[in-house]
């Protein structure tokens, strides 16, 4: 199991980066933020996702743990492969992806492409309970759509990296102001 690539971007194309790892190229598949953010002959870190089928073997990347598990998460749901799951999570950052899921925010869920109503019902019942709880943001966003994060939760990571799931993670840091350092929200999280 490769469990995280690191290297030099050495070429991009159609959502698949190739990492130049000491001589070795991989061909990492990502979700469209994460294939913006690579940027040509600069250090990138992917979490992946080994799949492996009768045909093919493919590398899925992420530029977080939290989005590598909602990947794993995602592909669970009957008739969400791979693809379908990295398409849901092009439509944002993960943690937002996470919390439509947590809503059950079907119409944002079958925004993404290849992925039908009855899918996004779908991944909506079977997750909703398995991602954590809804987070609620400041009204202070703009717009009407679902609240855009501009960044991901550091702590949530961090939490996730000493072994709690996503869902367990979520629940921990429920409450805790995000205002706080990252430091101070885990230690938080871990008493409480």
């Amino acid at each position: 199991m490769i469990a995280h690539v690191s290297g030099i971007v050495a070429e991009k194309f159609s959502n698949s980066v190739i990492i130049d790892v000491r001589g070795v190229g991989y061909e990492v598949q990502t979700a469209l933020g994460d294939y913006e953010k690579a940027l040509l002959r600069e250090e990138v870190k992917f979490y992946t996702y080994h799949h492996i089928r009768e045909q093919s073997q493919d590398l899925y990347g992420f530029s977080s743990l939290a989005a590598k598990k909602l990947f794993e998460l995602l592909i669970t749901v009957q008739g969400v492969g791979p693809k379908a799951a990295l398409a849901i999570l092009s439509l944002a950052e993960s943690e937002v992806v996470r919390n439509a899921i947590a809503n059950s925010d079907i119409t944002f869920i079958s925004k993404a492409s290849g992925v039908g109503k009855k899918t996004a019902e779908r991944v909506a019942v079977d997750l909703h309970d398995k991602v954590g709880l809804a987070l609620r943001y400041d009204n202070n966003l703009t717009t009407g759509e679902s609240s855009v994060l501009s960044h991901t939760d550091e702590a949530l990571e961090a939490l996730m990296a000493l072994g709690y799931s996503l869902n367990d993670a979520t629940k921990a840091l429920e409450g805790i102001s995000m205002d706080l350092s990252t430091a101070d929200r885990v230690t938080q999280a871990l008493k409480g």
